[in-house]
């Protein structure tokens, strides 16, 4: 089995794009599961499948029309059964989908379809944050442990701020999770693990380094904003979240499932590479899945047309205020490695630096993204056939080198 990686960001951009416009894309097994659990093989393209590709608006002579209809048109294949793709910007844009709503029928997919956005509910986290502090509900500089008292132990001497869950410096540990590999994780796909409990599984480790000391990237920094956003305004965090950016966002049909494991709405399903004990491999459908412990940090349901709308808005002032708003441009101070912000991170492509955020559930890669006057944007869900992977997906790489050359 490949080793997993929490954030496709990375590889998706500067590696692949360092290689050149005219060089081949290059971004960034467990037991099998029970028998009952459905299994296909990816189908080659049918000419159903190639036709749904390249919908959209005609791009100007900015976008490489070509290029980005190849990338998509690449799908279904081993690595994916599905792309969708939004790219926008003052060069023109380009919407494009193309491969299959589920293996079992082959029909074309759903250009529309709702998918899990893994951990780019960090952007809609971290931007509620931000909309509370803008409201002087919240103190950036205040230590969590005064919005969530009891709950630290005194092994945690030096306070963490609020601003420090948000660029992934608090020093605490990773919570616990429904277990270590695919083959367990899926055995417990139906059950309910609270974010409560996956942040008292945090504190019970003690910290892992002093809070400023350095960046290391985790969801349960988002785990802990969610309990804040909780505490200081007695409602849910679907609630807060659709409030303050959801709402104002126009993002109409993003939602937060809960406990719910179904994908309600239009959707193309989602499937994980599983090796069998002989070194043949199968695909298993994940699509149905209980994810409530991914909660503020990666449980958000959404389409490319709403995170299109959350990345244009955002990044344009219209959500969280502009003297707010920095922070999410703003990587800690004297940590000078550090690529994370509030909710999002950077990459450099040639001259141009790219913000966005990655997230990645089995069956399921998204991305948003681009520059910060917005001259270029992109927004992809993929159904990758084995999302978590730390190695590179060609169909990322194919839709990323396109859009952003």
């Amino acid at each position: 089995m490949r080793a997993r990686t929490s954030s496709v960001l990375a590889a998706s951009l500067v590696l692949a794009l360092a290689a050149g416009p005219l060089a081949a894309p290059a971004f960034a097994a467990p037991p099998s599961p029970t028998a009952s659990a459905p299994a296909a093989s990816a189908p080659a393209p049918s000419a159903d499948a190639s036709s749904a590709a390249g919908h959209g608006t005609e791009p100007t002579e900015g976008l490489d029309e070509r290029a980005l209809r190849a990338a998509v048109d690449a799908v279904p294949n081993e690595y994916a059964t599905a792309a969708l793709v939004r790219v926008g910007g003052t060069d023109g844009t380009w919407h494009g989908s193309a491969g299959v709503r589920d293996l079992a029928g082959g029909r074309p997919a759903l250009a529309d379809a709702r998918f899990r956005a893994g951990s780019v509910t960090k952007v809609v986290t971290a931007a509620t944050v931000l909309r509370l502090a803008a409201e002087g509900r919240v103190d950036l500089d205040a230590p969590v442990q005064r919005y969530l008292p009891g709950l630290f132990t005194p092994e945690f001497r030096k306070p963490i701020s609020v601003r420090q869950l948000l660029n992934h410096t608090s020093g605490l540990r990773a919570g616990d999770g429904l277990g270590d590999d695919f083959a367990e994780v899926y055995a417990h796909r139906f059950d309910t693990l609270p974010p409560w409990r996956v942040a008292v599984s945090s504190i019970a480790k003690g910290p892992e380094f002093e809070p400023g000391e350095r960046q290391h990237y985790l969801n349960i920094n988002y785990t802990f904003l969610g309990l804040l956003i909780e505490k200081v305004t007695g409602r849910t965090y679907a609630a807060e979240a659709t409030r303050l950016v959801l709402r104002p966002a126009g993002m109409r049909h993003t939602y937060f499932p809960g406990t719910d494991p179904r994908l309600r709405g239009p959707h193309n399903r989602g499937y994980q590479t599983v090796e069998r004990p002989d070194g043949t491999t199968r695909l298993v459908d994940v699509t149905e899945w209980n994810q409530a412990d991914r909660w503020a940090a990666g449980d958000m349901i959404s389409t490319t047309a709403d995170l299109e709308r959350l990345l244009t808005r955002l990044f344009d002032g219209r959500i969280v205020p502009r003297p707010q708003l920095e922070e999410m441009f703003t990587t800690p101070a004297g940590l000078p490695d550090a690529t994370r912000s509030a909710g999002l991170e950077y990459r450099k492509v040639g001259d141009q630096v790219f913000w966005g955020k990655s997230g990645s559930r089995y069956g399921y890669s998204a991305l948003i993204g681009g520059t910060r006057d917005l001259s270029r944007t992109l927004v992809y869900s993929v159904n990758a056939t084995d999302a978590k992977s730390a190695e590179r997906n060609p169909v990322v790489d194919g839709i990323t080198a396109a859009a952003l050359k």
